[in-house]
């Protein structure tokens, strides 16, 4: 063979190497951690609450569109209640999702807290429902999870009532990592239309001030809102998921 059509042949033959070897996109190495609630009993209602599934279907559609991939992890780890209020599958992502055997394999198996090395992941996000309320706040596995993947550069996203999961989360430097931070999460005026005030442990937003961030909302009740400071994204209620999960691809991504 010539020597420059040799050359050629090789140099074509290493370009397919590194074509068959190498991930087509980013997104592909970037895995994403989502934490769920275990929690489905209200103190007086008849009615089970947990998962608000909403809040995992949109967010989770979003990044699966994007071949990133996701891990589910809960408080106790295996089975994760869904709220019934929120089981709509009229709703196409809904309904998309429950009938998925492998998404639903793992709403029945989710990961433990101990299970988790936060070093494979570059993006925490913690799903709300009301049982998030009781399970997620106090869980100081989760809390270390949470800081080490911030402190590592990587992002911080909750949505709803998944917000509870970030309220006593602390940095290395004793700090909290939402003071002095602009955050949203479920609302007062949202959790009174609920009808639910009897039965929570306490107001999202009322927390969120006395830890030192600086709630913000929508004017208008259940509106899509989300709010970014730094790492940190969180969004207001089940409508903001889908939101959440656009703006932390975009951070992650494409600036």
């Amino acid at each position: 063979m010539h020597s420059s059509a040799c050359h050629s042949f090789f140099q074509l033959e290493s370009h397919l190497i590194l074509f068959i070897f190498q991930p087509v996109t980013s997104e592909d190495l970037m895995k994403v951690l989502i934490v769920c609630t275990n929690h489905e009993a209200f103190p007086t209602k008849a009615g089970k609450t947990g998962l608000w599934l909403s809040e995992l279907t949109y967010f989770y559609d979003v990044m699966a569109k994007r071949r990133v991939l996701m891990d589910i992890v809960s408080p106790l780890g295996g089975k994760i209640p869904i709220d019934e209020r929120s089981l709509e599958l009229k709703d196409e992502c809904n309904a998309k999702y429950w009938e998925d055997a492998s998404f639903r394999a793992k709403l029945d198996n989710s990961l433990s807290p101990t299970q988790i090395n936060p070093a494979d992941y570059r993006l925490i996000y913690f799903a709300g429902g009301h049982g998030a309320m009781w399970d997620l706040a106090e869980n100081t596995v989760l809390q270390d999870i949470v800081r080490n993947i911030y402190e590592r550069n990587g992002m911080v996203s909750a949505v709803c009532h998944g917000v509870c999961g970030l309220l006593n989360v602390k940095l290395s430097d004793g700090s909290f990592l939402i003071q002095d931070k602009y955050v949203t999460g479920f609302s007062n005026v949202e959790e009174a239309l609920m009808s639910f005030v009897s039965e929570v442990p306490f107001y999202l937003e009322d927390k969120l001030k006395e830890r030192g961030a600086h709630y913000t909302k929508s004017m208008i009740p259940f509106m899509e809102f989300i709010e970014m400071d730094e790492r940190l994204i969180t969004g207001q209620n089940p409508n903001s998921a889908r939101k959440v999960a656009s703006k932390a691809l975009e951070e992650l991504f494409e600036k």
